[in-house]
């Protein structure tokens, strides 16, 4: 495993490199899960606005001091009373190397209210699913649909 840091997103540069991921995980993620068009529009520039404008409840993970990949977490809007990992974006470079694992595990323990935990991943993400099952995480057989230029289902873990 690469030597690596996880803390809370702190600072400018974290903040640029942190939509920096973002931008690319979603390009490297869900290349023929969604619509070309909805991910034309994924922009670099608009992650780093987004984690430039909300950058609490957000770590990121960083290899040789730079970032690698992040989770944002914080409380479920759809399932009340549970906490809700609403994010987990690594580089695809970096997967196989229990870098994601750390994350994931870094971002579980900020819910020591032991409440129940959950996420959305998106129908025919495989890696991510093999990813959360592995986590101990299961389907509930809820789903929601989000407009991403066409409708896609996605499914609660």
């Amino acid at each position: 495993m690469s030597a690596y840091e996880i803390c809370p997103l702190r600072t400018e540069t974290e903040m640029d490199e942190k939509g920096y991921v973002h931008w690319k995980c979603w390009h490297e993620t869900y290349q023929g899960l969604m619509p070309d068009e909805y991910l034309k529009n994924i922009t670099l520039e608009k992650c780093v606005q987004m984690a430039h404008r909300w950058p609490q409840n957000t770590f990121v993970i960083k290899v040789n001091g730079k970032v690698v990949g992040f989770s944002c977490f914080g409380e479920s809007k759809d399932v009340p009373g549970a906490n809700e990992i609403i994010a987990l974006y690594l580089l695809k470079e970096y997967h196989g190397q229990k870098l994601g694992y750390e994350l994931m595990k870094q971002t579980v323990l900020q819910f020591s209210d032991k409440k129940e935990a959950v996420l959305w991943v998106l129908d025919g993400n495989d890696t991510a699913i093999r990813f959360y099952k592995r986590f101990g995480f299961e389907f509930t057989g809820e789903t929601k649909t989000l407009p991403f230029g066409t409708e896609l289902q996605m499914r609660m873990k």
